[in-house]
């Protein structure tokens, strides 16, 4: 292989200052998940591995590393709610991140204002400019090339309903860079935002 590139191999370390996976695989968006147990206790927390997985039906997930709160909540529950996280939103998502007690609502830790959902009995960010309300579909404990567990688990969603803040919408579309998405990036606190300039329109070959 050339010297141009630093190779390594990730189970014998990778040989930098910090682990690039993080920021090879960004930036991502955010997995800013509501979600509460069966005695109504509320909780809020970002994840850096979100995205979306099918179309019909929308199907979004987000992958916990350790089994947190949340993961325990939507497999009581089997719903949670995601709250796009927007550029003004961001400095009170990072707030939601702490490490608190159980007991304790990341709502009121970040002074953010709840609103009720409509398909699903778990609350939303208010101030959210999108929120998809989901049920669950799977819960998956990952495992690694040797099919031992790994101390991460992947929750799956079916998007049952969507709330869109109608500035986001111009002539039918909705506008992505509106919405002042907020994207994890790599290292301990790398976030990145969009504008128009970085937009590229390709269609796909006929």
């Amino acid at each position: 292989m050339s010297n141009n590139y630093h190779y390594y191999e990730p189970g014998n370390g990778h040989g930098l200052a910090h682990d690039p996976f993080n920021a090879i695989i960004a930036p991502r968006p955010i997995g800013w998940i509501a979600s509460q147990d069966n005695a109504g206790q509320v909780n809020l927390a970002p994840y850096s591995f979100f995205n979306a997985f099918n179309y019909v039906p929308p199907i979004i997930g987000f992958a916990s590393v350790g089994y947190k709160d949340s993961v325990r909540n939507i497999e009581q529950t089997g719903e949670f709610c995601w709250n796009l996280v927007s550029e003004p939103l961001m400095e009170k998502m990072n707030e939601t991140s702490a490490s608190v007690e159980q007991d304790v609502d990341e709502f009121n830790v970040g002074k953010l204002k709840k609103a009720p959902s409509r398909c699903i009995d778990v609350p939303h960010v208010a101030d959210s400019p999108v929120i998809m309300e989901c049920k669950k579909t799977q819960i998956v404990r990952l495992k690694d090339k040797a099919q031992h567990d790994v101390d991460t688990w992947m929750v799956f969603g079916e998007v049952v309903a969507v709330h869109i803040n109608k500035t986001m919408i111009e002539d039918g579309v909705y506008q992505t860079v509106a919405g002042q998405p907020v994207l994890r990036g790599g290292g301990t606190g790398d976030y990145f935002t969009i504008d128009e300039s970085g937009k590229r329109i390709m269609p796909r070959p006929g």
